[in-house]
């Protein structure tokens, strides 16, 4: 079968697949079973539709939400997520940057400010785009009740969680935002909260999604409160105003009150591979049964900061990955074609065309949406 005749079937298969899919899905039309696959085979299969994510360390919501990927869009060996536990926020930037064997990573809106202060750098905007915008990751600061301003940290170790987490960088940004100085220390957050009790840290800061796990276990809220933290015009560049309230934190918040504080952008990254290449093609794989099946992860069971995303919502200063915003324009012209009906048509691409190799199959199958989407 040439390429111009495998386009053509294609272009054929997708009218009528409308009636077709659930049967495609078993196998295709013919009911025939693929032929038998040898080792090298499979392993070539199973790397090509493998997506890895770096997320957060263990319990935290980056590692929670990276598992609900991989749950809710698994399709066996058509696509498969693995998510890879990480530092956080400040190391992924780093890690789908450079790391080898990372596609994507759970990054913030000041990521890319982040990279441009490393003066090892350069041109860091043309490496690393956005998928989607995800949720808020909010301020907490945590101290003893005799703290009552913000201001009387000044000079004072306040913990900002493991180096290279998010809370470090973005933390310690939003300090400097609002001028203000203190002695930054390093440590675990369960750490910090003993360092906290025996009075050796007179805050400890976590910029995560609340509530925050580690935080709805105080249980002394005699002893230890949330300060406010003003929304001030130097923090207007990359953070927003934001709220902990007793819904969140029924422990540290009285009913009826609430905390002021700021809070940053989630993004789900991925470096910006060449269109062309074997690693696209497998993220834009990703970003089909991802943007597909968004319902799915804002089902109850999952994370509640699946409610939060909007996947048209843009980031400033930031280029999204080109196999979202092709998604995105299909969909919002009626042309989206849904992550079961792509897997259909590959299927079917494989029964009949046996001896093109699975990278071919998706290049063909990727140059006609392409071409089904501009005529949409």
């Amino acid at each position: 079968m040439t390429r111009h005749a495998l386009i053509a079937w294609a272009a054929f298969a997708c009218l009528c697949l409308s009636a077709a899919d659930a049967a495609l899905a078993q196998g295709g039309p013919s009911g025939r079973a693929p032929p038998p696959e040898g080792e090298a085979a499979i392993a070539q299969r199973m790397n090509a539709n493998t997506v890895t994510v770096i997320s957060g360390t263990p319990g935290g919501t980056y590692f929670r939400m990276a598992s609900d990927l991989a749950f809710a869009l698994d399709d066996g060996d058509a696509l498969r997520i693995l998510p890879v536990l990480g530092k956080g926020a400040g190391q992924n930037a780093y890690d789908v940057r450079f790391l080898r064997g990372i596609d994507l990573a759970f990054v913030r809106t000041d990521t890319l400010d982040q990279l441009r202060q490393d003066p090892r750098l350069r041109n860091i905007e043309s490496h690393i785009a956005y998928v989607a915008r995800l949720f808020n990751d909010e301020l907490h600061v945590i101290a003893s009740r005799d703290i009552t301003d913000y201001r009387q940290l000044e000079g004072k170790k306040v913990s900002f969680d493991v180096k290279g987490s998010g809370s470090d960088y973005t933390g310690r940004a939003m300090f400097d935002g609002l001028g203000l100085k203190v002695e930054a220390v390093n440590v675990d957050q369960p750490t910090a909260l003993k360092l906290l009790a025996a009075g050796e840290i007179a805050a400890l800061v976590s910029v995560a999604a609340k509530p925050v796990a580690v935080l709805t276990s105080i249980t002394d809220a005699e002893r230890y409160h949330f300060l406010e933290m003003p929304y001030t015009e130097p923090l207007m560049k990359n953070y927003f105003p934001a709220r902990l309230t007793h819904d969140d934190y029924p422990r540290l918040v009285a009913a009826g009150e609430s905390v002021n504080t700021a809070a940053v952008g989630t993004i789900l990254a991925s470096y910006a591979w060449p269109e062309r290449s074997d690693r696209y093609r497998r993220i834009a794989r990703f970003v089909d049964a991802f943007f597909s099946k968004i319902d799915a992860l804002q089902q109850p069971q999952r994370h509640p900061k699946w409610n939060e995303v909007n996947l048209e919502a843009s980031v400033a200063g930031w280029s999204r990955f080109p196999a979202a915003q092709e998604w995105l324009d299909a969909h919002r012209g009626g042309g989206a074609v849904s992550a079961a009906t792509r897997q259909a048509l590959r299927r079917d691409l494989r029964d009949r065309a046996p001896d093109l190799r699975p990278g071919e199959r998706d290049r063909l199958l990727d140059e006609f949406m392409r071409w089904r989407a501009s005529r949409q």
